[in-house]
């Protein structure tokens, strides 16, 4: 029988979940830069190369050792398939057809399908009415943050929208798979996700890109793969599997909705960008979302209003004397 038991995060996994989403936010733009002058499987390969060398010489430095059963490092690599290769694939490819505020709004879809799979396909991650209340609520912020405006494109490169929205999809499977490796060193479960990914990702971009063909890309381009590969991979799936094992798939993938609220906090800071009142609305429904999924300030509001009506004196006559 199921239970209907869901998790709460405490104040650490929420500074994680926004660090990470700071992590994750700048990677629409680092790719974007990319993928001017590489094509989208070089830039995945690039991506997930850089970080499985920078991450196994972690290992090595800490004094870890990688796993060697076949049946562990199976797993990575449909790990990495789900987490990796088909989710950065798909968005890479995407974002040459459609506009990254598009692409950002169609990724914020992830924490929905992750309710709905974690519902059918665990046991303590239940669908409720504040988590879909909630997501609903961070999705309507998202697209006031980056602009209605940008849902104009709907109609055109249905394709490309379809590819984006799979790879959301991708990240809800990869969060519910990703439960497997609880009591697995973060640290490694990346590691080894990433190697994996790399191994599939060689033939895949020697068959289709043949990158030999491309100039030598200047330096902003490289300087862009770097930063995808240690910024937005190797450190962001170290805190990833951090909180997927404390936090649980559902709470873990409300970054997607807090990366917007991250690029646009870094655009005012390094950029100079200014907030328009919808910025600040769509910062609203975003916190009121996610209040509603965390649910404890609602569950406060609930026994206060409990207790005042218990202590209330009644309202019918009194006779006595």
């Amino acid at each position: 029988m199921r239970t209907s038991m869901n998790r709460v995060m405490g104040p650490f996994e929420w500074l994680l979940l926004i660090i990470l989403s700071v992590l994750w936010g700048g990677s629409f733009f680092f790719s974007k830069v990319a993928l001017v002058e590489l094509p989208p499987f070089t830039v995945v390969l690039g991506r997930v190369s850089l970080a499985a060398l920078a991450l196994n010489i972690v290992v090595l430095a800490v004094g870890r050792r990688m796993p060697v059963s076949l049946r562990t490092w199976g797993l990575f690599f449909i790990m990495g398939a789900l987490n990796n290769l088909i989710p950065f694939s798909l968005i890479f490819w995407g974002q040459t057809q459609i506009a990254s505020g598009l692409a950002s709004i169609l990724n914020a879809t992830t924490p929905l399908w992750t309710v709905i799979l974690a519902h059918f396909l665990t046991t303590d991650e239940q669908l409720t009415g504040n988590r879909l209340g909630g997501i609903i609520f961070g999705m309507l912020g998202v697209v006031l943050i980056i602009g209605p405006d940008a849902l104009s494109g709907l109609g055109l490169h249905v394709v490309a929208q379809l590819a984006v929205v799979g790879a959301a999809f991708s990240y809800a499977c990869a969060g519910i798979f990703g439960k497997r490796f609880r009591g697995v060193s973060p640290l490694v479960t990346a590691t080894g996700q990433v190697t994996a990914t790399t191994v599939m990702m060689v033939p895949i971009v020697l068959l289709s890109d043949r990158p030999w063909q491309y100039p030598l890309p200047h330096g902003t381009t490289l300087s862009a793969i770097v930063a995808l590969a240690l910024l937005s991979t190797a450190l962001a799936y170290i805190i990833y599997f951090r909180l997927l094992a404390t936090a649980g798939a559902t709470n873990l993938l409300l970054v997607t909705l807090l990366i917007p609220v991250s690029a646009l906090l870094l655009g005012m800071l390094f950029l100079g960008e200014r907030l328009d009142l919808r910025h600040l609305a769509g910062m609203g429904l975003i916190g009121l979302g996610l209040t509603a999924i965390d649910g404890r300030l609602l569950l406060r509001l609930q026994e206060r209003m409990t207790r005042q009506t218990a202590t209330a004196p009644s309202s019918g006559d009194d006779y006595s004397i």
